[in-house]
């Protein structure tokens, strides 16, 4: 019996990673505690459990006297003379072993029910620890379960959650299938540990270019800014603290399959490489390549950014549902306004103040697929619309209208004008060099794909 115990410690130690004298210790406990119900809380004994050869044993210490006065801490010669051969006396100890199956069931139950707490609290402890440290690092499991608002994975015997907004929403997944994500959080409650794990998390998109690209692993190149939406597109920007490595090329690397690499893991998410800059025109700039600027003004003390451009480039800087306006606010931190080249500026309406003529489930099925705004529901292609959020052609006329007629009301109420030719503020706004993203000069040099295809 005491083989069969020690055994199935040892089975824990080897696949649970529980401390092996964190176990013997417990056991131990858990044995004193049936020897003092048993024997008294006065009694003297030892208990020794040896893990390697699979034995615990159980010496109880009793003083020998001619009159019993104390059961628990003394008896007679006459049933020491029973027990053992050995020439003892009135006065010494005597030390026996104590059979384990002596204590009686309900003490057994008792302890063995005690023994499973204790170990579930380790395990507990060794899994909150285990994830606690790996926070930030990517692991790899394997998904078992898929519910509607989550993905369970396991790993390392160990459940992994993935919740829905914590997923790339092109990703489809199946039972069985292997899958990579990064540690974001542990927390602690009534039972295991919650591992929550993460797909969208900038972050994961940070350790990918760590493990693919060997010089941000090394720290020559440094990434100073993500901003990201999940699965559709980011912006990334890395500095070079070797004047000798680009950092953009290295990172894209040779006819760029370093980028690819990162792609495909994403589900093809389009991903921009710029150079960082401290100087926020010039990094506000590169943060909204494709387009092309006439002049940048920026007020540093506001966080906000002006910027002109022609009207060729207009829906160049927006991007699709203008993401790619939102995505550079993201990456430089600054809030930014456009303007068409004449001073004309692109009015606009935020998505909520339509709620009542959209209805509450519409609104939050566009919001949800990134239109949070009239403009960007009007720039988009009307396909785009019936695709994403499933509108029927009359629908999606409809609503232009309605949203095209209400800007220019409240665009003529609001007497939006701006000084052809001038910044806000009556301050000069710094000239732009037009200039191709140095992610569209390293793969067209190699003859790739342009950025827009990454």
């Amino acid at each position: 019996m005491n083989h069969e115990i020690v055994e199935s410690f040892s089975q824990m130690v080897r696949e649970k990673g529980i401390d092996k004298d964190a176990l013997v210790g417990i056991v131990e406990d858990v044995f004193s505690m049936m020897v003092k119900k048993k024997y008294g809380q006065d009694a003297k004994f030892d208990v020794v459990v040896n893990m390697d050869k699979g034995e615990i044993e159980i010496y109880l210490e009793k003083e020998i006297v001619e009159t019993v006065s104390d059961p628990s801490t003394q008896i007679d010669l006459a049933t020491v003379r029973e027990k053992t051969d050995e020439p003892l006396e009135i006065g010494d100890d005597f030390v026996e072993v104590v059979d384990i199956q002596s204590f009686g069931r309900r003490l057994v139950v008792a302890a063995k029910q005690n023994l499973n707490q204790r170990i579930k609290e380790i395990e507990k402890e060794v899994v909150y620890n285990e994830y606690s440290n790996a926070i930030g690092e990517i692991v790899v499991g394997e998904i078992y379960q898929i519910r509607k608002n989550e993905i369970l994975i396991n790993h390392n015997r160990n459940e992994l959650v993935l919740p829905k907004s914590e997923q790339i929403h092109k990703d489809r997944y199946k039972k069985g299938q292997t899958i990579r994500a990064i540690v974001k959080d542990v927390r602690k409650n009534a039972g295991i540990p919650v591992v929550i794990v993460s797909r969208a998390d900038p972050k994961y998109l940070a350790k990918l270019f760590e493990i693919e690209i060997p010089e941000i692993y090394d720290g020559i190149i440094e990434i100073k800014a993500i901003a990201r939406e999940p699965g559709e597109r980011a912006k990334v920007a890395v500095e070079s603290h070797d004047d000798r490595i680009d950092a953009v090329g290295a990172c894209v690397g040779m006819k760029g399959v370093r980028i690819h690499a990162i792609v495909r893991e994403l589900n093809n998410e389009n991903i921009d490489v710029i150079n960082y800059s401290d100087d926020p025109v010039v990094f506000t700039t590169r943060a909204l390549a494709p387009a092309r600027l006439k002049s940048v003004h920026v007020e540093k003390e506001t966080k906000t950014a002006t910027v002109v451009v022609d009207k060729d480039q207009v829906s160049l800087a927006i991007g699709r549902s203008g993401q790619n306006i939102r995505l550079a606010s993201k990456l430089t931190g600054y809030e930014i306004a456009l303007i068409k080249e004449g001073g004309e500026e692109e009015y606009d309406m935020d998505l909520s103040e339509f709620i009542e003529e959209l209805g509450e489930e519409l609104y939050h099925r566009l919001f949800d697929e990134g239109y949070v705004t009239a403009r960007s529901i009007i720039d988009a292609e009307d396909q785009e619309l019936t695709d994403s959020i499933g509108l029927e052609p009359e629908k999606i006329k409809e609503l232009k209208e309605m949203m095209r007629r209400e800007l220019e009301e409240a665009e003529i109420e609001e007497g939006n004008t701006t000084v052809p030719g001038r910044s806000p503020a009556g301050t000069a706004a710094q000239p732009v060099e037009p200039s191709p993203t140095a992610t569209e000069e390293k793969i067209n040099k190699e003859g790739q794909a342009t950025e827009t295809e990454l």
